[in-house]
């Protein structure tokens, strides 16, 4: 099975100098398409109940998240890293009731509090 480390080096390796004219070429703009095609196959999947093409429609997915950040890493403006470092950081800030000392009784508190915390982070925004 392969790893989430050896997934960064096929994309890099894509796109390299020895690697896909194909991916090569991509850009933010040009995969935002492909993002939007893959997530509605994502829907369909969903809708259909159809596990085994969810985890490949996911896949797909998966791929396009790993291009644009290694798009961004090849102009220095984050990493794939960066990226997983920001979405914990989010969901340990959003979810203080599971790595905090928060108490809450419900999803809809929990909903509640998501909201609170997204509102103060963009209120704190410059």
């Amino acid at each position: 099975m392969y790893t989430f480390q050896e997934l960064t080096g096929v994309i890099e390796k894509l796109r390299s100098k020895e690697g896909c004219p194909w991916d090569r070429e991509q850009t933010y703009e040009s995969l935002k398409k492909c993002l939007a095609d893959e997530t509605q196959e994502v829907f369909d999947a969903v809708d259909n109940h159809d596990m085994d093409n969810l985890c490949e429609e996911l896949g797909d997915v998966l791929m396009l998240i790993m291009l644009n950040s290694q798009i961004a890493r090849e102009e220095g403006a984050f990493s794939i890293e960066d990226v997983i470092d920001g979405v914990c950081r989010k969901m340990i800030r959003r979810h203080p009731h599971v790595f905090g000392d928060v108490k809450v009784n419900s999803q809809e508190e929990c909903l509640d509090l998501w909201n609170a915390i997204k509102a103060q982070e963009k209120a704190e925004r410059p």
